[in-house]
């Protein structure tokens, strides 16, 4: 299975992903790269940015990403 299968398995089921959730749950390091890969194949992908704190303190922007 490739990376941007296991990504769009998840998001399918309902699930929102992270950089940090996908590393972990997912293997995927890279998953950046592979939501603009399926972006360009076509699937709604939504990019919503959050504001986080980091473990310094610091408030810091990610994005969560799910399908449409």
């Amino acid at each position: 299975m490739t990376q941007k299968q296991r990504i769009l398995d998840h998001l399918q089921d309902g699930r929102t992903l992270t950089r940090l959730n996908s590393w972990k749950e997912l293997g995927i390091l890279e998953c950046p790269a592979r939501i603009c890969e399926l972006k360009q194949d076509g699937h709604d992908i939504k990019t919503e940015r959050l504001t986080v704190t980091n473990r310094y303190g610091e408030q810091v922007s990610i994005a969560k990403w799910s399908l449409r």
